[in-house]
C-alpha cells in the first residue's frame, strides 16, 4: 500500500486501531508486536528482535515478553473481526488445552487470528531461524513437535448454530477479508455500506 499497512486508514481511522478496538471488546490488553516506530500511540509496541523476518518474528518477540500463558495475535488487515470471534476462539483454547488454536471458514483453515501457547517459543524460534517463517507452516510444525494437532473451530458452523454473531451481519466469510491494497479498502467499504449490513 506504499506505507506501514497498520497506518492506512480504513473508515477514519488506522487499520491498527481497528485490531485494537477488537481486542479491547474481548477484554484484552492488547501490544502491538513487531510495530514500526509511532504506533506506540495506539498501544505499547513490543520491538522485533529479528526485524525483517516477517510476523513470525513479531510473534516470537511478543511470545517472548508475554507473561501469560496464552496470547491471540491478530493481524491489523483483518478489521472485519467481531469481539465475539476472538472471545470464542480463546475460549477453545482454554477448554482444549491446544497448543495451537486456529479457525476454519468454509472448510479452509485460516492462518489468523491464533491463540497460541507461550511454551511454544522455542520451537517456533527454531522455525525462524531456519528461515521457515511462513506462519500456518510455523504452526503446524510445531504443533507436530509437541505431538498435537491443530485445534481448528469452524466458524461458519458455529454461526449456523448460533453460537457465534457478528453484530454487523457480515457472513462469516467477510470477516477473513484482508486489505492489501486500495482496491480491497474500497470493496471493504462498499460491504459495509450496504443494507444488508448494519
Amino acid at each position: 500500500m506504499g506505507m506501514d499497512k497498520a497506518l492506512v486508514e480504513f473508515r477514519g481511522q488506522p487499520l491498527v486501531a481497528h485490531a485494537l478496538k477488537v481486542l479491547r471488546g474481548a477484554g484484552l490488553t492488547p501490544a502491538i508486536a513487531g510495530g514500526q516506530p509511532g504506533l506506540e500511540v495506539y498501544a505499547p509496541v513490543v520491538a522485533d528482535l529479528n526485524p525483517g523476518l516477517g510476523p513470525l518474528g513479531g510473534i516470537c518477540a511478543a511470545l517472548d515478553s508475554a507473561s501469560a500463558s496464552l496470547a491471540i495475535f491478530v493481524p491489523v488487515d483483518l478489521p472485519f473481526l467481531p469481539v465475539s470471534l476472538i472471545v470464542f476462539l480463546l475460549q477453545q483454547a482454554r477448554t482444549t488445552g491446544a497448543s495451537v488454536t486456529l479457525c476454519s471458514v468454509e472448510g479452509f483453515v485460516q492462518s489468523f487470528p491464533v491463540v497460541l501457547r507461550r511454551q511454544l517459543l522455542p520451537l517456533l524460534k527454531t522455525e525462524l531461524e531456519a528461515g521457515r517463517g511462513g506462519c500456518f507452516a510455523a504452526f503446524k510444525a510445531v504443533a507436530a513437535k509437541v505431538r498435537e494437532t491443530i485445534s481448528v473451530l469452524p466458524v461458519d458452523l458455529m454461526v449456523q448454530s448460533g453460537q457465534l454473531a457478528d453484530p454487523r451481519r457480515l457472513p462469516a466469510s467477510r470477516w477473513f477479508m484482508n486489505l492489501n491494497n486500495a482496491e480491497d479498502l474500497n470493496h471493504a467499504e462498499s460491504i459495509l455500506s450496504s443494507p444488508f449490513a448494519s
